[in-house]
């Protein structure tokens, strides 16, 4: 049995974009603060996303809904390839 290698890319495209939810914030203190940041945002799910990835790599989030970002050096400092904050 032989599989080629456009299905094979296939399947694994489509089985990476079922598992990205799970790279979302993972620790209860990284979901509790980032739900609460994120509780107004008009793009929940991207807000919630990338709140968890800082607060993992970061061991914080801002208190509030918006800025605040002084309370957490790491979190503020933190760019996208296009160099702007990659933190909500």
């Amino acid at each position: 049995m032989k599989i080629s290698f456009p299905v094979l890319l296939c399947f694994l495209l489509l089985s990476s974009s079922l598992m990205e939810p799970a790279f979302a914030a993972t620790s209860p203190y990284c979901s509790s603060k980032c739900t609460n940041r994120c509780k107004v945002a008009g793009v929940q799910d991207r807000c919630l996303k990338y709140c968890g990835i800082c607060c993992e790599e970061c061991k914080c989030v801002p208190s509030g809904t918006y800025g605040n970002k002084h309370e957490c050096p790491c979190y503020r400092d933190k760019k996208n390839n296009k160099g702007k904050p990659k933190c909500p």
